[in-house]
């Protein structure tokens, strides 16, 4: 069997650095570079941001709203970012934040995670709302290499009140979403697949971040105004190789000219890489 989504992260954190670089070509970035908010515009801002990306960031993460919305055509131009991805040899986490009930999301996971689809990707992004064990079609798709990325405690102030909640036990929602993930990884002998999206403009929660297991992604730095310092203080004790920070806006910001933009990837790549 060949290495595991969680063994191959942790090596490319390890050589390249925390950074994973998000591709969000929303109408106002694109407007920003002077580009028509058009399939066009967005074709050339993600294989831009791609571009600057390899060599130099761990991953990237296309949020898949932005293609989505201009249908098959935004849809086309995913499927070239990932394969030009693919033959850059740069991971790719698909933030699509999919989920619901089982049956269901056994069609979600194959369209993402098995290696026959055209959306194929690396590690998904998604959402426990229905239930961890619901999303048992994604993780098992982990035993062939893929990953995953169950929503824990997002960067966005409006998931706090559900966050927070407390369960019928007295545990709050994302404390539950963090020891159920990690109780699935317990039997991995390294770094495990199964990971959670924990946001770094919140706080600590109570479960302990470093017996995880799996990694973290992390949104929440650059725009919208977590540093890689809060970074580095939130996930201190947490393995070498498993944190896997997401900047996007920050980035993109500093476009189009492609040199541009890969100095402010490798400024952040650096910056992150001090503190973690």
């Amino acid at each position: 069997m060949g290495e595991t989504f969680g063994q191959r992260l942790q090596e490319r954190i390890r050589a390249l650095g925390p950074l994973c670089v998000g591709i969000d070509p929303s109408s106002t970035l694109l407007a920003s570079w002077g580009r028509p908010d058009s399939v066009e515009g967005l074709e050339f801002m993600a294989l831009a941001i791609l571009e600057a990306s390899v060599g130099a960031a761990a991953a990237i993460k296309p949020q898949v709203a932005y293609f989505e919305r201009f249908g098959a055509a935004g849809y086309r131009v995913l499927e070239r970012l990932l394969a030009d991805a693919r033959d850059a040899e740069v991971l790719v986490i698909a933030d699509a934040k999919r989920g619901d009930i089982g049956a269901t999301n056994e069609a979600y996971a194959a369209a993402w995670l098995e290696e026959s689809s055209p959306l194929c990707c690396d590690a998904l992004t998604v959402s426990p709302f229905t239930g961890v064990g619901a999303l048992t079609p994604f993780f098992s798709r982990c035993v062939q290499g893929r990953g995953v990325f169950v929503l824990a405690a997002t960067s966005n102030d409006e998931g706090r009140s559900v966050q927070r909640a407390r369960t019928d036990r007295d545990e709050a929602v994302e404390d539950l979403i963090l020891r159920s993930v990690a109780e699935l990884n317990a039997s991995q002998e390294n770094l495990g697949s199964l990971g959670v999206v924990l946001g770094a403009t919140r706080d600590r929660p109570r479960f302990d971040l470093a017996a995880l297991r799996g990694p973290y992604l992390v949104p929440g730095v650059g725009a919208q105004g977590a540093t890689p310092e809060q970074v580095g203080r939130l996930f201190e004790r947490c393995p070498e190789g498993s944190v896997l920070v997401n900047v996007a806006r920050a980035i993109a910001n500093t476009g189009p000219e492609r040199s541009a933009l890969r100095d402010a990837v490798a400024r952040w790549r650096d910056n992150l890489t001090s503190f973690l």
